[in-house]
């Protein structure tokens, strides 16, 4: 990765703080960063801070000499291999959308011939209005990729779709989006990720809590490190990551036969909260509601995904499964281990708040070698230490 480079726009808003983290993590993953600051976002990080993370200069003025002399806009746009915006504000992505080119930032944006990648970041008022939604579409008709934003609490005291993702999740999109070899390159991963729903009849359905973010963001920390990734997802409101191969379902069922689809694989991570169990038959119409109480709905066992691959004759090399849990943690995952013939459990507990749906976990990894906790964390964190732990496996 010696060799790659990201421009780094930086805008203004609380999450600009998150740029250092990224910035950071990109310089540590062996990528070049040159940052641009706007001066929005020079109201919460410093050009000093910026500059000694990145290793190199930061520029912020359209019309300084000093930055025309060594290294003219038009030039700038153009030096790496990567544009990246993070945080993305709205002003930005407006700009951006509609062609205004009155700073720094967005003239680079304008002039660019690379990709680029925003990671949004406003309130969640800003992100739902129409104006926005539309600035979105045309920026995505453009081809610009998007990671985020994340749902959650903001710094305003709202709660909604508008947080800046995680500087681990923004920084798999881009190792993904540079498509250079990794890690795991010439590795092929099955992740499986999100609730399954098994219908009662066209309307209704069983299912669960689950928001499918950590699975999200292990498909995407894997590709990161150059992992051919197939993610199978089942319904969620996340967009697919950037340099995943995404197959929606929606049941157990086909659940497993995506999974196998996907086979000869090197790595299954069975990330999914599968229903255990699904209505013997789903009504072809809508069941109505009556004078007299419906009868029992009469319940069947669904597959098992985990031990399937696990016992599978074309079985990945390394099998995780997860465990997710409301009391005797260590317990049920020891069991669920033995149990299930995988290799790895990571177990969790679901029963703490803001875990199912949110954006923070706290896991254990339990293997035959004994078990090891993690303190709590992003889960886009989570993930880029469970993809680092993964590639140990292989090195």
């Amino acid at each position: 990765m010696n060799e790659k480079r990201v421009l780094l726009i930086v805008g203004g808003g609380i999450a600009a703080y998150k740029s250092l983290e990224l910035t950071r993590l990109l310089r540590k993953g062996g990528v070049g960063v040159r940052p641009i600051l706007t001066a929005a976002g020079a109201q919460f990080v410093t050009p000093l801070s910026l500059s000694a993370l990145a290793e190199d200069k930061v520029y912020s003025e359209l019309f300084s000499l000093t930055d025309e002399a060594e290294m003219g806009h038009i030039e700038l746009s153009r030096s790496a291999d990567l544009v990246v915006v993070a945080p993305a504000t709205a002003d930005l992505m407006a700009k951006a959308a509609t062609g205004v080119a009155n700073d720094l930032a967005s003239t680079t944006l304008l002039a660019t011939d690379k990709p680029v990648l925003m990671a949004p970041a406003m309130n969640v008022r800003m992100w739902e209005h129409a104006a926005t939604k539309r600035n979105l579409a045309t920026l995505k008709a453009d081809g610009v990729s998007f990671v985020g934003p994340d749902e959650g609490a903001m710094a305003c005291g709202e709660f909604g779709a508008g947080r800046m993702a995680e500087p681990a999740a923004i920084f798999a999109a881009i190792m993904a989006m540079l498509g250079a070899g990794g890690a795991l390159a010439g590795k092929r991963a099955i992740v499986t990720a999100g609730p399954t729903a098994e219908a009662i009849d066209p309307v209704r359905m069983l299912t669960n809590r689950s928001s499918g973010k950590q699975g999200y963001a292990i498909a995407s920390a894997l590709a990161a490190l150059g992992a051919e990734v197939t993610l199978v997802s089942g319904p969620t409101a996340l967009p697919a990551p950037p340099g995943v191969k995404r197959v929606a379902v929606e049941s157990a069922r086909d659940m497993l036969a995506a999974c196998d689809a996907a086979l000869p694989a090197d790595i299954a991570v069975c990330v999914a909260a599968v229903a255990d169990w699904r209505p013997a038959s789903a009504g072809d119409k809508k069941i109505k509601k009556g004078a007299a109480a419906p009868d029992p709905i009469a319940l069947v066992e669904n597959p098992d995904i985990l031990a399937t691959l696990s016992k599978h004759a074309k079985r990945p090399r390394l099998v995780i499964g997860f465990a997710a849990e409301t009391h005797d943690l260590d317990a049920h995952a020891k069991t669920k281990l033995a149990k299930k013939g995988c290799d790895w459990i990571v177990a969790n507990d679901v029963s703490v708040a803001g875990t199912m749906g949110g954006d923070d976990n706290a896991v254990a990894i339990v293997s035959s070698a004994g078990i090891e906790r993690w303190e709590r964390m992003a889960k886009g964190e989570v993930a880029r230490r469970l993809a680092e732990r993964i590639a140990a496996q292989f090195s």
